[in-house]
């Protein structure tokens, strides 16, 4: 065997087999030299964040006002299912939470609802009392945190306002030809949102009931209509939402689905101490509040929406301790969430 390179193997073709097996190496190391290396690019967060025009602005019930918002191009919007909701930022700042309550069908315009609550932390009155039709409004999502699966069976309960996330789910029921039944209250007839568009379906299948007219039902009332293998999605003010828990029966196969308009008290916690890095302050937490509660007092514009965990909104650094497992949050697991979490024992320090 010759132990040069024969000037054939980057000319001639040589007729050996073993210099055509050496030729056809030497020319793929030349073309894997001559090749650029891959370029590898930042990663970027997606930004779903859409600014919004505000088509129209309607009186729905008493103290109850829908939005209607589309591109600014009428270009279709991301498509949503029932149950989902939007994060609206407010022109102060404020970031709240609505519920979708248009048809999903309508891919040009998305629909919230809000009730005015005057004794609330200011987003309610920040839509009633500043934002017009015509103005722009910046929003992220649509994001589903109350998720509407097919069943063949479904009862609705909604209270009040809690009729938002629910009215999507009345039309896909119907239209899927599911059997359904919706039982909506509220303090009066003139406080229910929506009732208008109820009359479009069968009216043995909706039954509203006022508290001026019919008293205050029990949760046996609410599910009077719940068979064996009914799933029932409910969502209303915390005490209708806690009076269906208590009488809802699971066996049979029936399931409940619920979401909360306000967080749920605290009743199970411990008290408990968290430092704030930046200042060096430590402040105690009750075993009957929360940390952002304790927190705002100290830091007012300490960032929050949902207040249970769902958007992740509040969450902050976790610098020293232990945090239990409130976080239901898909966010990285690096952080705390100040609405809902809490130290597993001892003193937290936060990067606030």
């Amino acid at each position: 065997m010759r132990g040069d390179i024969p000037p054939s193997l980057f000319g001639k073709r040589p007729r050996d087999p073993f210099w055509v097996a050496a030729n056809a190496f030497f020319n793929g190391l030349e073309r894997v030299r001559s090749l650029r290396a891959p370029v590898v690019r930042d990663a970027r967060p997606v930004d779903r964040s859409l600014r919004l025009t505000v088509r129209a602005v309607r009186r729905e019930a008493a103290d109850v006002v829908s939005l209607r918002l589309a591109a600014p191009d009428d270009r279709p919007l991301p498509a949503w299912q029932p149950g989902s909701h939007l994060d609206v930022l407010l022109p102060s700042g404020r970031r709240r939470q609505y519920s979708l309550c248009g048809d999903p069908a309508d891919r040009r315009a998305y629909r919230i609802a809000v009730r005015r609550l005057p004794a609330g932390a200011g987003g309610s009155l920040e839509i009633h009392d500043a934002v017009a039709e015509g103005d722009s409004l910046s929003v992220q999502g649509p994001r589903n945190a109350f998720p509407f699966l097919a069943r063949e069976r479904y009862v609705f309960v909604a209270g009040g306002i809690g009729i938002t996330p629910v009215l999507p789910m009345v039309r896909a029921a119907h239209r899927a030809g599911a059997d359904w039944r919706l039982v909506y209250a509220g303090r009066s007839r003139a406080s229910l949102p929506f009732l208008d568009e109820l009359r479009e379906f069968p009216a043995d299948r909706v039954r509203v009931r006022a508290d001026d007219e019919d008293g205050v039902p029990s949760g046996a009332d609410l599910l009077a209509s719940a068979a064996p293998g009914t799933a029932v999605y409910c969502c209303g003010p915390a005490p209708m939402i806690d009076a269906v828990r208590a009488a809802f029966d699971p066996s049979g196969g029936s399931t409940l689905h619920f979401e909360r308009f306000a967080p749920a008290p605290v009743t199970d916690g411990k008290p408990f101490e968290v430092e704030l890095a930046r200042t060096g302050r430590t402040l105690r937490v009750p075993a009957d509040r929360s940390a952002l509660d304790v927190i705002r007092e100290q830091i007012p514009t300490a960032a929050y929406s949902c207040r249970q965990g769902f958007c992740g909104t509040c969450r902050v650094g976790l610098l020293a301790g232990d945090a239990d497992e409130r976080a239901v949050s898909d966010a990285a697991d690096d952080g705390f969430l100040i609405c809902v979490s809490r130290a597993s024992g001892g003193r937290l320090t936060l990067d606030l």
